[in-house]
């Protein structure tokens, strides 16, 4: 393969759309005629970084080429790839590293042997003899059945994985699954039916074993969990960020399957209803009582035949824990995004799975699946005397200060007139800026303290058109329904948060039933750390393809006073 690689490195320079790079980036050139070829040929196996107008930046991974060689590609096609679209000779190295890279995933196999239950296997005895010296994989593990084979506690599936792809040879577990009990259920497909990339999902998830989709928000991940469960004909546990998300999924299930109210349950901080599917939050989860987490050993008695992650990119580190325990069950991880800001994605790839599918958002955009969005930054510029408030306050007080400007408000006023008649949300992490804005633009406020009951009244309203506007907190970050939603203004964030970036435009990114084009709108302060991080919380949407253009407050002012 080396001498192979050595060959194609020699090619002539041609018109190709690819640069490939010793630093292990790939810049792809967007305009070029085989721009779609080329990304649809590395998509498997290079993680997408940038994506401004002109050229797309990817980057080689070891998680990436590891998740490519799950899905089934092996270091021959990643080459093969390379070369073929590559406009100058791709650097020796780095076709030598990527096979090496690749060929690390699958010496190590976990396995069900007959006698001795669940085993590590390996093709390469001074890996396996490696691994074993290692301190934290020696307690995972019990007697030597031969020089090849080592036995497994079942308990420490998911702990052996995690340990093996930190000592950088990741396990193929190939020591399949247990039905669970067994609970049938078919999609009512009355009037509807899944569309093609649901379907593809779906097969690659299933064929697969475990693993992650990665959808656009607005792309109905939903259909695709209820279609995984249709296969599975098995008891489901879902598990959601919210007892809103868990009413919406209890509601689309009974629309969109045959199942009935009765057989699902809630397990919330509201209701502790155990059925054969049963939608968790993770909050009431993750919840400790005298320091144990009671409710998990709860969940983790039933026999389930598939767990389904929703928003599995926002994991909390004891659910981590407790899926650790869970790896006989089948695993189904959905998300907008695959970011983690602490960098555990290699935690979500050992033990909720490889990534199964990923599907572009242009490309979903393209289809007319997901609305066209319009992303503004708005820079707003401090008064002198805020500007000295701000220069003079402690580190840790300036992003609230320069997030909370009332020269915000005036701001968020106008967007909201100019939009008049479309349905608004407004989105902040500060409450009580939500608080001035709800009562300034005469618009309910959403945040923790709404309770259930009146969150959902107050969706209701938005949907049906009753409200046009509505202030919401970061407790409408995640798996809110709202599909009419067109315009979405931004005050305030956390942080310098990539995947809330993506959450909150996915809010709106639900295609109209007009066809209208999404506006989103980041209002941020110019010359402070609110315009510093907006720059870093953009750089996800970047890389979807989506640029940011940026106009100056008093446009926005002046607009409005002339119309």
């Amino acid at each position: 393969m080396a001498h192979g690689a050595a060959a194609g490195t020699m090619a002539d320079v041609t018109d190709g759309p690819l640069i490939v790079q010793s630093d292990k980036t790939l810049l792809l050139e967007v305009e070029h005629d085989d721009a779609a070829a080329c990304r649809r040929a590395i998509a498997p196996f290079a993680e997408l970084e940038r994506a401004p107008e002109h050229v797309h930046t990817y980057r080689l991974t070891p998680l990436g080429l590891w998740n490519a060689r799950a899905a089934g590609h092996d270091a021959e096609q990643v080459v093969d790839a390379l070369l073929t679209y590559s406009r100058y000779p791709v650097p020796h190295a780095l076709l030598v590293d990527l096979a090496e890279t690749m060929d690390r995933y699958g010496r190590l196999t976990l396995d069900n042997h007959p006698t001795h239950g669940l085993v590590l296997r390996t093709s390469d005895r001074p890996v396996l003899e490696e691994t074993l010296r290692s301190k934290r994989v020696k307690p995972l593990v019990g007697a030597r059945i031969d020089d090849d084979t080592v036995v497994v506690h079942p308990s420490e599936r998911g702990n052996l994985k995690q340990a093996l792809v930190k000592l950088g040879w990741p396990a193929e577990d190939r020591a399949g699954y247990v039905d669970g009990e067994a609970h049938p259920m078919t999609l009512d497909e009355n009037g509807w039916s899944l569309r093609p990339y649901q379907t593809e999902a779906v097969d690659g998830f299933w064929h697969g074993g475990s693993g992650v989709v990665v959808l656009p928000c607005g792309a109905g991940k939903t259909l695709v969990g209820a279609a995984a469960m249709a296969k599975a004909q098995a008891t489901t546990l879902i598990l959601v960020t919210s007892t809103v998300a868990a009413r919406q999924w209890r509601d689309e299930l009974i629309r969109r399957t045959s199942l009935t109210e009765d057989e699902i349950g809630e397990y919330s901080g509201a209701k502790k209803e155990v059925r054969p599917v049963t939608i968790a939050t993770y909050q009431v989860l993750t919840s400790r009582r005298k320091g144990a987490y009671t409710h998990l050993d709860l969940l983790n008695a039933r026999d389930w035949g598939l767990i389904v992650y929703d928003e599995v990119h926002l994991l909390p580190a004891p659910i981590f824990r407790m899926t650790a325990d869970l790896q006989a069950r089948r695993r189904l991880g959905l998300t907008a995004t695959l970011v983690r800001e602490d960098g555990r994605e290699d935690d979500v790839f050992t033990l909720i799975g490889p990534k199964r599918y990923d599907a572009p958002w242009k490309e979903i955009e393209n289809q007319g699946y997901i609305a066209p969005a319009d992303c503004v930054e708005v820079r707003v510029t401090l008064t002198e005397s805020e500007r000295l408030a701000y220069a003079t306050a402690e580190a840790d007080e300036r992003y609230r200060l320069a997030s909370c400007t009332n020269s915000k408000n005036r701001v968020v006023e106008n967007l909201v007139r100019r939009h008049a008649g479309e349905p608004t949300l407004i989105i902040g992490q500060y409450i009580d800026q939500l608080d001035d804005l709800g009562e300034q633009l005469d618009a309910p406020v959403i945040k923790g303290e709404t309770t259930v009951k009146e969150r959902q009244r107050l969706f209701d309203q938005f949907r049906s058109g009753e409200l046009t506007t509505l202030v919401v907190s970061k407790v409408a970050n995640f798996s809110i329904d709202l599909p009419e939603a067109a315009v979405a203004i931004q005050v305030s964030g956390t942080f310098g948060s990539r995947q809330e970036e993506a959450q909150r435009l996915g809010r709106i990114l639900r295609p109209k039933a007009d066809g209208r084009t999404a506006r989103f709108y980041s209002v941020i302060v110019r010359d402070t750390v609110d315009q510093e991080y907006a720059q870093h919380r953009q750089r996800f949407l970047a890389e979807q393809g989506y640029a940011y253009h940026i106009i100056d407050d008093n446009d926005v002012l002046r607009s409005d006073d002339s119309s």
